[in-house]
């Protein structure tokens, strides 16, 4: 029974990555953060490795089974495969007809991920702080970048998959808004939700790769410089909050035919009532921020606990 739970629970987390990842400002790597399952994925992503081609070679599929962290690994890829084939169309209609209670219960959860974050960091020296405001300096100039105009052939899209799931693992930065930023959001939605194979097949290859050599240089930075690493990553969240403010004065971008994107400005409340003629709708906004909030506390609350549980791998000696 306990095992079945347990493979519920990281399909469940494998759906909110997948999720997380379709909206602009949300990272895949902040659920996993705060879901308790960051360390185990970097380890299992590290585990595609020559060892593992050499198991393959051999045909032992047990121990290859084990040194990929298959059990691990299999619901959590069925939860993200799920949700990104049958989310897309829902996170479209909610942003283009409901923005504002949207992105409320995106910032709330936002906002609470980055503040479990700086929770784990064990000393805080004037190096620490002053990463940490770097991260939220970067992150807010990068939400305040223009889209390129980029070409649509099959190495760039490749590089788009590849920086794309790089920042997907990244807790704080978003692949999806990523994509916005390269000119391919739109693009690779549509891709997906009229699902074509060959551009998909190229995204996720440029993927793969990224992936597999990006996570290495997060565990390398999680081992050697532990605590600036995690400043920096909460810093980014705080910075990105900017691009899930709920009032903006263009809504709809998403829903462009031609994938172009629509001017963002992020007005105050009232202003959106007396210049835009709109609803600030702000107790809805509060409300599905706290949503959000509550969100976040009760994947806290309920991580599957591991019997023993293993030490960080980025503490152990190399």
């Amino acid at each position: 029974m306990k095992a079945i739970q347990h493979y519920l629970s990281l399909f469940l987390k494998g759906v909110g990555i997948g999720s997380a990842d379709i909206i602009p400002g949300v990272s895949g790597g902040t659920v996993a953060l705060i879901t308790g399952i960051y360390e185990e994925l970097l380890e299992a992503i590290q585990a595609f490795d020559m060892s593992a081609f050499r198991l393959l070679k051999k045909g032992q599929c047990k121990a290859l089974w084990q040194h990929l962290h298959g059990t691990f690994l299999l619901p959590l890829l069925a939860g993200i495969g799920l949700s990104l084939a049958t989310t897309a169309q829902l996170v479209t209609y909610l942003l283009v007809y409901y923005p504002i209670q949207t992105w409320s219960f995106v910032g709330g959860l936002l906002l609470l991920a980055a503040c479990t974050v700086y929770q784990q960091i064990k000393q805080w020296h004037l190096r620490t702080l002053l990463v940490s405001l770097g991260g939220l300096v970067l992150a807010y100039s990068l939400t305040q970048t223009a889209p390129l105009h980029t070409p649509n052939t099959g190495w760039f899209i490749g590089l788009a998959g590849a920086i794309a799931v790089c920042a997907m693992l990244l807790p704080g930065i978003s692949g999806s808004f990523m994509l916005l930023l390269l000119g391919k959001y739109s693009f690779m939605l549509h891709a997906l939700k009229d699902f074509k194979l060959g551009i998909l097949i190229t995204f996720s290859l440029g993927g793969v790769v990224g992936l597999l050599s990006f996570s290495r240089l997060v565990a390398w930075l999680l081992r050697q410089h532990h605590d600036n690493t995690l400043a920096l990553l909460a810093g980014f969240m705080l910075g990105s909050l900017n691009q899930v403010w709920p009032w903006k004065q263009h809504y709809g971008f998403l829903a462009l035919s031609d994938g172009s994107l629509a001017a963002t400005q992020n007005p105050f409340s009232l202003q959106l009532q007396t210049a835009y003629h709109q609803d600030p709708l702000v107790l809805q906004a509060l409300l599905w921020m706290s949503l959000g909030i509550l969100l976040v506390i009760g994947m806290k609350g309920k991580r599957v606990a591991k019997s023993p549980k293993p030490k960080p791998y980025w503490s152990r000696p190399v």
